[in-house]
């Protein structure tokens, strides 16, 4: 089945998974020798409705790789015309005029469901609303895997920190429910674990997981460890001891020797500085993935396939 907007997880099956991860490679390489020129005649516009530069960057820089031309706002809410009440539906149907493709951010969870709706041009979800979807950060986070693991068939992976309002391990959990023998733990404050949607879809999936407020007996037995930040603010209780969540050098002793770390990015003191050594960091080699995987994005979009 073509690929007519890329706004959840959900739509990727396998075989279209690992297709996409053959086209990656790729891209890997057309980088390598300088990008290419064969969607010259096509235009991105980056409609962020709120601020994300790795994300934002992820996605142009992808675009002039190919060859392509971009249009971009990094903070449409302040600087479009959503100020002045106009709905995102009439906003889409306007850049249609002037792109091939949107990377839309909105802050509304569904925000890239609606502005499918109306377009006649792909829209690509860039993350919409607390608790809602950043599929190709998924994606990038699961070609990442399948590269420093070269399977993603039976692993073990761990998520840690505020799961249950965060995006990009909702949809992640979403794709490694589609491989077999995979086994998920939760690690999280009580009111920051994932939410009962995620989990009803494991058990429909049949996908063995865990949920615990504490890293003991679980860093020993993962292949990766998903970390993502934790604000003190939103915790309930707060005298709870976020240290608990952090990756440190000690933690690294009690992780497997072919284990990865992954984050997506920005971090704060959730992994330690003297971690980015180790190899088993993996997190700046993911954040460069999402060049190619997203490249490879668009150029499915283009070719209609």
């Amino acid at each position: 089945m073509n690929i007519k907007h890329i706004i959840e997880s959900q739509q990727f099956k396998v075989p279209r998974i690992m297709e996409l991860f053959e086209r990656t490679n790729a891209m890997k390489k057309i980088v390598a020798r300088g990008g290419t020129l064969d969607y010259q005649s096509k235009i991105l516009a980056t409609l962020f409705y709120s601020p994300s530069t790795r994300t934002r960057f992820s996605f142009e820089s992808a675009m002039y790789r190919l060859g392509g031309k971009v249009l971009s706002t990094e903070n449409a809410r302040e600087f479009s015309s959503e100020i002045k009440d106009e709905r995102l539906e009439d906003t889409i149907r306007i850049i249609n005029n002037y792109c091939d493709v949107i990377v839309l951010r909105h802050h509304e969870t569904g925000g890239a469901r609606r502005a499918a709706s109306v377009s006649n041009v792909p829209i690509i979800n860039a993350g919409d609303g607390s608790g809602g979807q950043h599929p190709t950060q998924a994606l990038l986070d699961l070609y990442t895997i399948h590269q420093e693991c070269h399977t993603i068939d039976g692993l073990s992976v761990a998520f840690i920190g505020a799961l249950d309002n965060g995006r990009t391990a909702r949809s992640l959990a979403y794709l490694l429910s589609k491989f077999d023998r995979v086994k998920l733990y939760f690690i999280a404050p009580k009111e920051l674990q994932m939410k009962q949607d995620i989990l009803d879809h494991l058990d429909e999936h049949e996908i063995s997981y865990e949920l615990t407020n504490t890293t003991k007996n679980i860093i020993e037995k993962v292949d990766i460890l998903y970390v993502t930040r934790i604000d003190r603010e939103r915790l309930q209780k707060k005298n709870v001891n976020l240290e608990e969540y952090n990756i440190t050098p000690s933690i690294l002793k009690r992780l497997k020797k072919n284990a990865r770390i992954l984050h997506p990015l920005p971090r704060s003191v959730e992994i330690s500085s003297e971690v980015d050594s180790d190899p088993r960091a993996a997190y700046f080699r993911q954040a460069e993935n999402g060049l190619y995987l997203r490249m490879a994005l668009l150029s499915m979009l283009f070719d209609g396939e």
